[in-house]
C-alpha cells in the first residue's frame, strides 16, 4: 500500500506556546483517517500544516513521497484540497462557478476553462448530487448545502488527498450522515485519501479506518477505532467519565458522556469492567 502522507517528529508553536510536539504518523493511500482530541489539542494546527497553509517549524513531512517543501503552491493544490469547517457565506457566485474554481490549480494565469474543465465540474456536481443547485448563488444556500458544494469544489480539483476541518460540526444529523457517506464514497470509488478533524467520536468510530487521538499537542493513541476508543484512553485525553460499549448498528465502539449529576461509585466501577 502506498503512503499518501508521512509525518516525522513534526512540531509547531505560536511564540512560546508549543502546539504540536514531535508528532509522527503516516496515512495510507485511500484511507479514511480521522484526527480527534479535546479543544486545544492541536488538531486544527495539524490539519493546516498537512494542507500546507502552515509551515512546520521542526520535523519532516512528505506528501505522496515528496517533501512538502519541494512543492510549489500550485503543485500542492493539485495534490491536496482543503474543506474548511465553515465555508464563507458572502460568495457572490453561483454554485457552478464555485465548483469550477476547483480547476484553478490546473490552469495557467488568466486562462479560460476548457471543455474538459466544464465536464469535470459537471461530473463532480453529479457525484455529490448538487446539480439542481448549479444556478443558485452560493450565499443563498443553507449551511448543509454550502458544505456539500465545498466538497464538490474539492472533488473538481482532482486531488489525491482531501483535508477537512470538522466538516460536520455546523450540520444537523441528516446532513452529517450525508457528508460522511459522501466522503466514504470518495474513498472507495475515487481512491481519494480522506484526512479529517472531528469532535464527534461516534461518527469517527463509524467511518474511520484509523484514528489519531491528540492531547496537548502530543499523540495519545493511534490505531483502529476499537484500539483508540477505550474508556481508559478517552478518560486520559478528555478528563471526564465516559461509557464505552458496542454500537448496535456496527461493531465499533460507542461513546456516551456521563453527566456529573448521575456519576456514582457504582456506575464508575461498571465502566471499568
Amino acid at each position: 500500500m502506498k503512503i499518501s502522507l508521512a509525518v516525522k517528529d513534526l512540531s509547531h508553536g505560536y511564540g512560546r506556546i508549543s502546539v504540536l510536539n514531535a508528532i509522527s504518523f503516516s496515512v495510507q493511500e485511500g484511507e479514511f483517517f480521522i484526527i480527534i482530541g479535546p479543544n486545544g489539542s492541536g488538531k486544527t494546527t495539524l490539519a493546516k500544516t498537512i494542507s500546507g497553509s502552515l509551515r512546520p517549524q521542526r520535523g519532516q513531512m512528505e506528501i505522496l513521497g515528496r517533501p512538502i517543501r519541494s512543492y510549489s503552491g500550485k503543485e500542492l493544490a493539485r495534490s491536496i484540497a482543503v474543506v474548511p469547517q465553515t465555508p464563507p457565506v458572502d460568495v457572490p457566485f453561483t454554485v457552478a462557478e464555485v465548483v469550477l474554481m476547483g480547476r484553478s490549480p490546473h490552469l495557467s494565469l488568466l486562462a479560460i476553462e476548457k471543455r474538459k474543465d466544464l465536464e469535470l465540474a459537471e461530473r463532480a456536481m453529479s457525484f455529490t448530487n448538487v446539480q439542481h443547485l448549479s444556478e443558485r448563488r452560493f450565499e443563498q444556500l443553507s449551511t448543509g448545502e454550502r458544505q456539500q458544494v465545498s466538497i464538490t469544489r474539492a472533488i473538481c480539483q482532482q486531488p489525491r488527498i482531501i483535508v477537512l476541518d470538522e466538516p460536520t460540526a455546523p450540520l444537523d444529523l441528516a446532513h452529517q450522515i450525508h457528508v460522511m457517506d459522501l466522503l466514504e464514497r470518495l474513498r472507495k470509488e475515487e481512491k481519494i485519501t480522506i484526512i479529517m478533524v472531528s469532535h464527534d467520536l461516534n461518527l469517527a468510530a463509524m467511518y474511520a479506518d484509523r484514528l489519531l487521538l491528540l492531547k496537548g499537542g502530543s499523540v495519545v493513541s493511534l490505531g483502529k477505532p476499537e484500539e483508540v476508543l477505550t474508556f481508559q484512553t478517552l478518560e486520559q485525553a478528555y478528563d471526564c467519565v465516559l461509557l464505552v460499549d458496542e454500537n448496535p448498528v456496527k461493531k465499533v465502539p460507542r461513546v456516551t458522556l456521563v453527566p456529573n449529576s448521575i456519576m456514582q461509585t457504582g456506575f464508575r466501577s461498571l465502566t471499568r469492567k
